[in-house]
C-alpha cells in the first residue's frame, strides 16, 4: 500500500517521479506500480480464495483421485481434470474483479465554477453575494430527465447511475454495490465479471456436491451396504456436501438475484433506494436488450491512468471578495500576526522591496488601530528611546541590542510625526490651563 508522502518544495526531483497511484486520494491499495487497483479491504481477497481453493483441494484429493479407478477409460481423469480448470477459471474471474478499475470517475482539483447566486441577493454597497453550487442539477440524456447531485469530496455533478463509494472514496460510474468478498467496488467496468465470478462459483459448488454424492453411490454398490455406511468410510465427502449445500444458498441466490437485475437493467443500490418495481424504469431496453447491454457491449476504458506522471498545478491566484481580495493563507491561524513576529512581514516582502527599504510604508488612518499590542508597544519604545532600537523577538521577549526592522521603522516615522504635531497643537491649550491653576 502506497501512503501519499507529504509535500515537496517546488522545483525538487521528486516531484516529476511521482506517479497517479502514489499521489491517489482515495482509499485504494495498488499492485505492481499501479497496474492493479484494489479496495481497501484487499485482505478478504485472501480469505476468498481459500474458501474456493481448499474444498477443491480435499475435493481432488479424496474424492476426484478415487473416481478414477473407478471409471474406465479417460472419465476418471475427466472428473479431476475439470475440477482443476474450473477452480482456476473461477479464480481468475475473482481476481480481475478485484483488480480492475470498476469504473472510477476522477476528481477535480477544483471545484467547478458556479453558474448563478444563491443565498441573500439583496446584498449591501460593497458586499458581494456569495456563490454556492447547487446540490442538484437536472441533465437530459436520450430524451430523459436525470437529476445528478454535487459530490463534495470529488467536486464532481456525478453522471446518472453514479454513486461515491465511502469505503474506496471514489465515485463509480454505474454503482452497484461494494462487494467485501472480492474487496472492490462493483461498477461499470467489472460488473460482467463479477456476475461470472458468482455463477462459475455457483456451477463449481453443484459439479464438488453432485461427484461427493457419486462416489457415496459407488460404495455403496462396490460393498453391497447402507447409504449411511457408506458415508462414514468417506468423512471428507460428507464435510464437503455439507459445505457446498450452505453455498449453494449463497452464490446461488447471489445469482439469480443479478439475473433479475441484469433482466430488468437495475443495478443493488438502485434496486434498494429507487424501488423501480413502484415506478417505470427508464434503464430498462427490454430482456433481450438488457443481457446483450451487459454481456455483449464494449466494456469502456479506464478514465485513469494510474501510472501516469503527476503535473503540478500552478496554484490558483487569489480571488477579489467584496472589492478586496482573498489571500491564499485565508482561513491559517493567525498566531504570527497576534504574536507580532517577522513572518507577519514575510508577505509584504515583494511590496517592500518595490518601494525601496529607505522609503516610509504609507499607513492610511485608522489602520495603526489594528495592528497588534506588541508592534503598538514596539512603536512607543521607539518614540521614547530614540538611540536605542528594540524590538520583540520572534519569542514574544524584548531584545534591546537588537535593530528594528525596516517595517516598524516606518510605522514608527509616520506615528512619531503626527503625534509631534498633536503635541504641538496641544502645548499652548495645555499652558493656558496651567497659567488659570496658580492663578
Amino acid at each position: 500500500m502506497y501512503v501519499v508522502p507529504p509535500p515537496e518544495r517546488s522545483g525538487s526531483g521528486s516531484d516529476r517521479d511521482l506517479r497517479v497511484y502514489q499521489t491517489w486520494k482515495g482509499s485504494n491499495i495498488f499492485f505492481l506500480q499501479g497496474r492493479f487497483v484494489f479496495g481497501p479491504d484487499v485482505r478478504s481477497l485472501a480469505l476468498t480464495i481459500c474458501l474456493i481453493a481448499v474444498p477443491v483441494t480435499i475435493f481432488c484429493i479424496f474424492v476426484a483421485r478415487k473416481l478414477m479407478d473407478d471409471f474406465s477409460d479417460s472419465w476418471g481423469v475427466s472428473i479431476l481434470a475439470v475440477a482443476v480448470v474450473f477452480t482456476i477459471y473461477d479464480l481468475i474471474l475473482l481476481l480481475v474483479t478485484s483488480g480492475k478499475d470498476p469504473g472510477i470517475i476522477p476528481r477535480n482539483a477544483h471545484p467547478p465554477e458556479p453558474e448563478a447566486f444563491e443565498g441573500n441577493m439583496d446584498a449591501g454597497a460593497g458586499q458581494t453575494p456569495q456563490l454556492r453550487l447547487p446540490r442538484i442539477k437536472e441533465v437530459e440524456v436520450n430524451g430523459i430527465t436525470f437529476k445528478v447531485k454535487y459530490c463534495d469530496t470529488c467536486m464532481l455533478y456525478r453522471p446518472p447511475r453514479c454513486s461515491h463509494c465511502s469505503i474506496c472514496n471514489n465515485c463509480v460510474e454505474k454503482f452497484d454495490h461494494h462487494c467485501p468478498w472480492v474487496g472492490q467496488c462493483i461498477g461499470l467496468r467489472n460488473y460482467r465479471f463479477f456476475f461470472m465470478f458468482v455463477f462459475s462459483t455457483t456451477l463449481l459448488c453443484i459439479y464438488v456436491h453432485a461427484f461427493c454424492w457419486v462416489y457415496i453411490r459407488k460404495i455403496t454398490e462396490s460393498e453391497h451396504t447402507t447409504i449411511w455406511k457408506a458415508m462414514l468410510k468417506t468423512p471428507a465427502s460428507i464435510v464437503l456436501i455439507i459445505y457446498t449445500f450452505i453455498s449453494m444458498w449463497f452464490v446461488g441466490g447471489l445469482t439469480a438475484f443479478h439475473l433479475y437485475l441484469i433482466s430488468t437493467n437495475q443495478t443493488t443500490y438502485e434496486n434498494f433506494r429507487y424501488r423501480y418495481d413502484r415506478r417505470s424504469n427508464p434503464h430498462n431496453k427490454g430482456v433481450v436488450n438488457n443481457f446483450k447491454e451487459t454481456f455483449c457491449s464494449a466494456i469502456p476504458p479506464s478514465k485513469n491512468d494510474f501510472r501516469a506522471l503527476v503535473h503540478r498545478e500552478p496554484p490558483l491566484p487569489p480571488r477579489s471578495v467584496a472589492g478586496g481580495f482573498m489571500s491564499p493563507n485565508m482561513g491559517k491561524a493567525n498566531d504570527d500576526i497576534e504574536m507580532g513576529r517577522k513572518a507577519v512581514w514575510a508577505d509584504m516582502g515583494p511590496a517592500m522591496s518595490e518601494h525601496g527599504n529607505n522609503e516610509r510604508l504609507h499607513v492610511k488612518d485608522g489602520e495603526l488601530g489594528e495592528l497588534s499590542p506588541d508592534v503598538r508597544t514596539t512603536v512607543d519604545e521607539q518614540r521614547d528611546r530614540p538611540g536605542v532600537h528594540p524590538r520583540r523577538s520572534s519569542w514574544g521577549r524584548k531584545s534591546g541590542s537588537w535593530d528594528m526592522s525596516p517595517e516598524v521603522m516606518a510605522l514608527a516615522g509616520r506615528v512619531g510625526g503626527e503625534q509631534h504635531q498633536n503635541r504641538g497643537g496641544s502645548s499652548s491649550g495645555s499652558g493656558l490651563v496651567t497659567e488659570n491653576r496658580h492663578t
